[in-house]
Formats: structure tokens, sequence, C-alpha cells
């Protein structure tokens, strides 16, 4: 997923990377201390899916209302937009320790707010502190560890950053079931985040600033004394020079200013082209609806007919762990087969895994339990759903009244205590009424219904993560790291990172309103039309870019980049012409 973007990293800079840091332990040190960053960013995706399940449970409101919980998940990402563009500014004006540690402080802000919250609103506001904290370390980790990294490694180290990103998820899906029989529930889940923003501003303490950016500020001594550390005594002199001629040359071009850069950009064909490229697969990660899934994928599971908390989360750890192994899938196969293959094949799956989502869905929409018209209209005093309890007499129940139909008039189903998928009884949506149920001996539903299908949503939601994560996952950070010139590469990375942030914000915004109004089928078909949109662009705009080098790309898009069969066609039209 996301975020904080994977560097490219073939097998031998793997070997070369465990040869290096096991005799220089302290370049590890350096990488691991700023790749929290990573892992804070990982974790707080994944510890809100979680933690959205209690809170509605002590807040009515955030219960009734799906816009709320929309909001208390995005806003985390409104916040992390802001972040990263003011992170760009604070890492040139206070450095990359600096902004690292900035990062820190207002997680644990965030994380302290929103487990002490009395309010919706205030966890509102928290997800906005722990937004800013992750945007400011999404960008500023990947660049502290690639300034502090020998050159012939740093691919390597980059990419322990988005291991941690989605070590985060699987961590936080842990804690959430850690603390499920904890009261206090989701203050903890949420309150624990701040453990490892504290870890990472202990460590960052006692580490250095990056040597590129102190030389950029003529701290020259300062920048050998810790290249000296990371290199053999032999390299240093070299790497002096060759941080002397780059920085000379980036100042060369940071004397424009930004406006003059930003209008220089699109004025230029090459990055225009790139852009295209890098935008376009940043929004198609987003709208692929990966998100929703990661930030979503408990309540994903209860609308399959799982109503436990606690089952839906240990089914929702399930997506995070493959999520983490897709990551160590794509470094290995990226190199190897290709970014823009790895891509379309990975979409091919999304759309597929999609597709069969929204059939299970509807399926298991159209199956659900039938109404137990007596037992609705007899369960306990006021016990009937208000939009049930006119059209009701006791031996003749509505026409197509059933579980789903009752928890779309905004009720809850109280489930046959004989068979799981007999009728059962359409009740009034409450605390209460959900209390009475249980002390039948029988669950209550509010998001999902009892189906025979379900197993069949939580086998296709982890078939859509192993597509997803090798391919769309990462290979659109990677794609961006190589796509722009490199007076360019900030500038271009920078607007594909807001788009993917942006889309992020919208996507996560949108999703519970869209199951509202549309049902989980219809939202998941929508996704796979989203997809199908993004695969078509995908393979139109998008150019291999295994094994070549910066400047072979840059002359790649220079030509023209146009897929092979718009290539053949033309040659064809040619050919007739002559």
């Amino acid at each position: 997923m996301v975020e904080g973007g994977i560097a490219k990293a073939d097998k031998t800079e793997f070997t070369e990377c465990w040869r290096t840091t096991w005799k220089t332990p302290y370049i590890m040190r350096l990488a691991f201390s700023a790749g929290i960053g990573g892992l804070l960013f990982g974790y707080d995706t994944g510890v809100i899916s979680g933690a959205l399940l209690f809170i509605k449970e002590d807040f009515d409101e955030v219960d009734k209302k799906t816009w709320l919980q929309s909001t208390i998940v995005s806003m985390a990402v409104a916040g992390a937009i802001v972040g990263a563009a003011v992170g760009g500014w604070i890492n040139d004006r206070f450095g990359r320790r600096m902004s690292i540690l900035i990062a820190d402080v207002l997680f644990l802000i965030g994380a302290i707010v929103m487990a002490f919250a009395p309010a919706p609103w205030v966890i509102i506001v928290g997800r906005i502190f722990v937004g800013f904290g992750v945007g400011m370390a999404s960008m500023t980790s990947p660049l502290y560890i690639s300034e502090a990294s020998p050159a012939r490694i740093r691919g390597a180290l980059v990419s322990t950053n988005g291991l941690l990103i989605t070590g985060g998820q699987f961590f936080s899906y842990l804690i959430n079931l850690a603390f499920v029989q904890t009261p206090g529930t989701w203050r903890w889940m949420l309150g624990v985040a701040g453990v490892p923003a504290i870890v990472q501003f202990v460590l960052m303490l006692s580490l250095p600033e990056s040597p590129r950016w102190l030389y950029r500020k003529d701290r020259v001594a300062e920048s050998r004394a810790i290249l000296e550390r990371i290199y053999p005594a032999e390299e240093v002199e070299a790497e002096m020079e060759a941080l002397r001629e780059s920085v000379e040359a980036d100042e060369a071009i940071i004397g424009d200013s930004f406006g003059a850069k930003l209008k220089g950009a699109f004025a230029n064909a090459v990055v225009r082209r790139g852009l295209a490229a890098g935008v376009t697969v940043q929004v198609a990660q987003q709208f692929v609806g990966i998100n929703t899934v990661m930030y979503y994928s408990p309540s994903i599971v209860q609308f399959a007919g799982y109503a436990s908390n606690s089952t839906a989360m240990a089914l929702s750890l399930i997506t995070s762990g493959l999520n983490a192994i897709g990551s160590i899938v794509s470094m290995m196969f990226v190199d190897r087969y290709g970014r823009r293959k790895l891509m379309i094949i990975s979409m091919f799956g999304i759309i597929s895994c999609l597709i069969i989502l929204a059939t299970v869905f509807s399926q298991a929409a159209i199956h659900a339990p039938k109404i137990d018209a007596l037992e609705s209209t007899t369960f306990s005093p006021n016990a009937t759903c208000p939009a049930f309890a006119p059209l009701a007499t006791p031996n003749a129940p509505p026409s197509g009244w059933n579980c789903m139909k009752c928890l779309r008039s905004e009720c809850g189903f109280c489930a046959s205590g004989v068979q799981p998928y007999a009728p059962g009884a359409c009740v009034v949506l409450s605390d209460d009424m959900k209390a009475t149920c249980h002390s039948k001996g029988r669950t209550y539903f509010k998001d999902g219904c009892p189906s025979k299908f379900g197993f069949l949503a939580i086998v296709f939601l982890g078939l859509y993560i192993v597509v997803y994560a090798p391919g769309m996952g990462t290979v659109p950070w990677i794609v961006n790291s190589e796509i722009y010139p490199l007076r360019y590469r900030g500038l271009g990375g920078g607007i594909a990172a807001v788009s993917n942030w942006v889309s992020n914000l919208i996507v996560s915004e949108s999703f519970l309103s869209l199951t509202h109004a549309l049902g989980s089928s219809g939202t998941f078909l929508l996704f796979a039309g989203f997809s199908t949109v993004g695969l078509f662009f995908i393979w139109l705009l998008v150019p291999e870019t295994k094994g070549l080098q910066f400047e072979e790309v840059e002359k790649l898009l220079e030509a023209g980049y146009k897929p092979s069969l718009l290539r053949r066609r033309n040659k064809a039209k040619g050919a007739d012409t002559a």
C-alpha cells in the first residue's frame, strides 16, 4: 500500500545488505530507527479498523451515522496530506532528523487525545494529529534512510520502510485482538499507538542528521564524521566528492522558485508523460479499494455474516498478514518479471476477485434468512422493528422481507436459536435488544446476515490481497522512483504522492456511505469498474522500466510511449499507406 514508498531492490542487493550490515551494525540501526515511521503509518491504518467496532458500541451517534464513521477513519488521511506537504518544507529547513522527531511528537499527541476522548469529535481531532505525523513520517523516513545508507545497498535498506508499513498493519491486528476483552478496548488500541512513536523519538535522539543535509548546510566536518561511520575508510573520500558534486548540481536546480519549477515541469513533455504514468498508477492503487479493505476489513467480515467483533478481527488478521507477505514477494519478482507486467497481472486478479465478491454478497443478500412474523411481533414488549410492524400479521409476513431487508430498514436481526439460517426476528436496533437476544442464547446481527456464503467472502477477500500486494501494492512506488528526470524527481514524486493521498481520502471517506446506499455487492462492483478503467490506463500510459538506466527511461518517454498493440497497428497503417 501505500504510502511510504518502496525502492527497487534485487537479490544481489539483499545479499550485500546482510553482509554490510553484519559488518557495520550502525547502518542497520540508522535504517531501523528511521523505518519505525513506516511502522507508525501501518499501525494506524490497521488499528482504526478494529477500534471502530468498539467506538460504535460506546457512542450511539457513531453507530447510527455512517458519515461519522467514515470521518473518524479518513481524517487521518486528510491530516497526512497536510503533513506530507508541510513536511517537505520542514525537511529542507530543519533537517530529516528533526522532521522525524516532530512527527513522533504529533503522533504521540494524537494517540493520547484519542485514548482519552470523551466524544467522537475529540477522536477526530486526535486522528488529524496522527495524520500530520504519519504524513511527515511517510515521506521523511525513506529519505533519511536513503541519505544515510551506502549506495550499493540503498535500495534494499529503503525497502524496509515498505515492509514495516505492512508489518505495522499486522501488528495492529494482534494488538486489537489482545484488547478485545479489556475494559476500554478501543482506548487501549488507539493509545498503544503512541508507544512506537516514543521508541522512535528516543532512538532518533541518539542518531545524527542526514550527511547530505548537513553538507548542504555547510556543516562539512559533521557530514564527514557520519560518513566515516557508514563507509570503509578507503571509500569515504570518494563519497565526499560524490556528495559535493551531487549537492552542487542540486543547488543549481533548486535555485529556481517552486512556481518556476512547476511551470517548467508541465512544459516538459518527458515530465508530463512521466506524471501521466506516475499519477495513473497511484490513483489506480487507491481506487481498486485496497484501503477500504485495510481500514474496514473487520466491518466487511461482519457484512459477510460474522457478527462477533473478535471473530471479525481474527479473520482480518489474515488479510494484513497476506499483505505483508505480498510485499516480500514483490521484492523477489519485480526485477525479474518487470513493473508493468506485475501491475497488469495484479489488476486482472483484482478485478476478478472484486466481481466474485460482489456476486457472493449479492447471493448472501438474496438468500438471507426470512423474517418470522409471529416471533418479530411477540419477541418482547416494543421490540418489533418500526418499519416492519405496520406490515406484519402473525401468519403472513410482508412479501420480500428477509434479514437483509430488515437491516436496511435500520433494524436488527435476532437469528433463530434452532438453526443459524432459519427465519428469525426483525427487532429494534439497540444495545438493550442486542442484550435481550443474547440472553436467549441467540446471535444479534446489525451489519450483515448469517449466510452460507460468508466463508466464500473471506476466501476471496484473502485472494484479493494475494493478487494486490505483489503488484499494485508496491510497484506504483517503484515506478514513481524511476519515471521522472532527475531534476524533477522530487516534484514529480510529490505530485504523484499527493494524488495517492487524495484518492485514499475520497475512497475511505465514501466507502461506508456507498455500502449503505448500494449495498456491499454494489460497492465491490463499483470498485471493479474503477479497476477496469485503471487497468486500461496502466496498459496505455505506463512503460516498462525494468533494467533501464534513468537516462534510458527519459529517452523512452521523450520518444513517446505506446503499447505494442498500438505500435503494431500504426506500423500496419504506415505499410498500407506506402
